[in-house]
């Protein structure tokens, strides 16, 4: 069973994935696409706050 700091850090992993390939989604102009990746960013984004994670270096979206 994977204890809190794993649990993090794949949170984290997925977050970082998420900016990716939202940034790619962007840059193709894929609204549909960006707009569903933006739902999971949000969320990611929720969790790793209340885990008091400081995302001011690694959010790129900053939405």
């Amino acid at each position: 069973m994977p204890n809190g700091l794993e649990i993090i850090k794949a949170a984290i992993d997925d977050f970082e994935d998420i900016q990716k390939y939202m940034l790619l989604a962007r840059k193709e102009n894929a609204t549909e696409t960006y707009a569903e990746l933006k739902t999971k960013y949000l969320s990611l984004k929720a969790i790793l706050t209340v885990a008091g994670v400081n995302l001011t270096d690694i959010d790129k979206i900053k939405e």
